[in-house]
């Protein structure tokens, strides 16, 4: 559970730099608050399912009494 935690910050601050970029080159001016926020809603539900999918396998224990 700590690695998927680890990667959704990572994934979190790879997002603030590109908007950080985008505001920077003027282009979220020309997109709109609406889809800017449309854009980074998908775009960390993304980054939620890539760190679920890459947290690791599911394995059984068998105990043996």
């Amino acid at each position: 559970m700590k690695w998927m935690g680890a990667y959704l910050v990572g994934y979190v601050i790879l997002l603030g730099g590109v908007l950080a970029a985008l505001w920077k080159v003027g282009v979220l001016d020309r997109i709109g608050a609406g889809w800017t926020l449309i854009g980074l809603t998908m775009a960390i539900g993304l980054g939620v399912i890539l760190a679920v999918a890459k947290s690791g396998s599911k394995e059984s224990i068998q105990i043996e009494k």
